[in-house]
């Protein structure tokens, strides 16, 4: 019985965390000055958002949510880049929000709405500099998708190693050390379920050849992605590259935990690679 049980949990933890987690996002909020889009992407799908338009040269920035979140958790760093004459665009990560979607694959599929974003950015902001942020999953979502052409710079908050590193904090967090034991049952699931195997979500093993100055951020009291973790993907990382601990923080959104902090970390670095001379 008791094995019995632990198959079900896993089976029931499987199903819930590759579950798509669709819903009506609806407008842009009124005071901010957005548009609705829809992007499609290959085969037949497509990833909803929101798009707002920027000052000539100063560049453009799209925002990536983390995992059953949607493009609303992004709209505090839209709204101070948009400030600050960037064009933003937000999206809907593929089975997130009102984009497309059978299963969340923690990076592998949603990287296919990641190059079709860029592509529509590119065309909206023609010769303006690029940026990606990305939270979480929209950050290895990001580096997954090695796009081409690389964008111009790259903020990757909380981004997981290895996939097998992800489930195992994540699941020791809530159980302990049976946590564990768990992990291996879950992560069994993933070809059946998302249609994807372990080795097409390490994100370590791409992000050197990702092609952008890197900003890595992560909380130092990151229980889901360690500070070691973070040490090691910015180690793998190519230069140029930057690495920012939010002293205090934990797997939490990290420009909500810290405002100031974080707008003058992201648009110092920012400033660099997307500001046009002049």
């Amino acid at each position: 019985m008791l094995l019995l049980g632990f198959v079900g949990a896993a089976l029931c933890a499987g199903e819930w965390l590759s579950h798509p987690a669709t819903r009506t996002i609806g407008p842009p909020p009124k005071d901010f000055s957005a548009r609705e889009v829809r992007i499609d992407t290959a085969p037949a799908g497509h990833v909803a958002g929101w798009f707002a338009p920027g000052q000539r040269g100063r560049g453009a920035v799209l925002l990536l949510h983390g995992v059953r979140a949607d493009r609303t958790q992004m709209l505090g760093r839209a709204r101070f880049l948009n400030r600050e004459g960037y064009a933003a665009l937000l999206i809907d990560l593929p089975a997130h929000g009102q984009s497309t979607g059978d299963r969340i694959t923690f990076g592998a599929r949603e990287a296919a709405g990641v190059k079709a974003a860029l592509e529509f950015l590119r065309r909206e902001s023609p010769g303006e500099r690029i940026a990606v942020i990305g939270v979480s999953l929209g950050a290895a979502a990001t580096v997954l998708a090695l796009p081409s052409p690389a964008p111009d710079a790259v903020v990757l908050e909380s981004i997981y190693p290895t996939i097998e590193d992800a489930v195992t904090n994540r699941l020791t967090t809530v159980l302990g050390p049976a946590g564990a034991v768990l992990a291996g049952p879950l992560l069994w699931q993933l070809p059946l379920r998302a249609g994807v195997s372990t080795d097409d979500l390490r994100p370590i093993e791409r992000i050197a050849r990702l092609g952008a100055p890197a900003l890595i951020a992560s909380g130092a009291q990151d229980r889901h992605t360690t500070w070691a973790e973070t040490e090691r993907l910015f180690n793998a990382a190519a230069g140029p590259k930057e690495i920012w601990r939010v002293e205090g923080a934990g797997h939490v959104d990290l420009h909500a935990y810290g405002p100031g902090a974080y707008e003058r970390q992201v648009l110092g670095f920012l400033a660099k690679y997307l500001r046009s001379e002049g």
